[in-house]
């Protein structure tokens, strides 16, 4: 698990199709709104936007990622 990742951090997360590789575009420490999904981050309480190389994005907190060689 990645406890403190950064942006341009190379990341992997589990996904629904198994898992994914990309890396950390933004530290997101408010809430928003995200492909039509509320990402509840705030700064006790952040979340990484993370993009894939195909461009998808998806918010997740940092025990999710796992940095990348």
């Amino acid at each position: 698990m990645a406890k403190s990742v950064k942006v341009g951090d190379k990341v992997k997360w589990k996904s629904s199709g198994g898992g994914s590789t990309g890396k950390v575009v933004k530290k997101l420490t408010s809430p928003r709104m995200i492909k039509g999904h509320k990402v509840a981050a705030s700064k006790d309480n952040p979340e990484y936007l993370v993009e894939t190389n195909e461009g998808k994005q998806a918010a997740h907190k940092a025990e999710a990622l796992t940095k990348a060689r």
